[in-house]
């Protein structure tokens, strides 16, 4: 099997795959893009004929000829081409339609606001400072997360849904990781950080790390 992935250390959305690939024992070549170099290599022609969107992770199963972007549609083509260890969406339609939608708060409410482009372009065209930035980014995963932590009140259990790790929780944990970057205090939200805390227990967690990649800066 050969696949690839090309993504960023501190992006959420490679974490969410590096995360996915993990538990699925998934063996892979990690191809670094690195957003904030001069340009952006992201933007460089080559990396576009990849993904014209400009953005990562970007993913390569060359066994299938296949290159997908967007994290969700990724992490779903990992757990039906891979579907043990740790199946990540529910076999029951009640609850593979939950485990979507929660993972759906997260991807498509909360971190695109956060997203790199967005902060940027906060700077060059509203003349927003960094601490300005931060106020941006920290006010809205804050919003997302009291709505979260609401909904998790009833289903909860060590994991986002009872006891079964979900591809909620593979987003979870890299969205929190970027909140602590921005200031976000967690204590405010005790669930969260206690789901949060049990995923990050696991090695295929701590391996996902932002930390613990090659491309790390700083």
């Amino acid at each position: 099997m050969s696949f690839k992935l090309y993504g960023y250390w501190r992006s959420t959305a490679t974490y969410r795959v590096r995360i996915a690939l993990n538990l699925k024992g998934v063996d892979y070549e990690y191809i670094p893009v690195h957003l904030t170099s001069d340009g952006g290599e992201q933007h460089s022609e080559r990396y576009k004929k990849l993904n014209p969107s400009a953005l990562v992770p970007t993913f390569v199963d060359d066994d299938e000829d296949i290159i997908l972007n967007q994290s969700l549609a990724i992490i779903e083509y990992l757990d039906e081409r891979f579907p043990s260890p740790y199946p990540l969406i529910p076999a029951h339609k009640t609850e593979r339609a939950r485990v979507r939608a929660l993972a759906q708060d997260i991807a498509s409410d909360i971190q695109p606001l956060g997203n790199l482009r967005v902060l940027n372009a906060l700077k060059e065209h509203f003349s927003a400072s960094q601490g300005d930035v931060s106020e941006w980014a920290a006010q809205w995963i804050v919003k997302g997360f009291e709505a979260i932590e609401a909904r998790l009140q009833t289903q909860a259990g060590k994991y986002c849904f009872d006891f079964d790790i979900t591809m909620a929780d593979v987003c979870l944990v890299p969205q929190v990781f970027n909140a602590k970057r921005f200031g976000v205090d967690m204590s405010v939200f005790p669930l969260i950080s206690k789901i949060v805390n049990n995923c990050n227990a696991l090695d295929e967690f701590k391996r996902a790390l932002p930390e613990n990649q090659s491309d790390r800066v700083g």
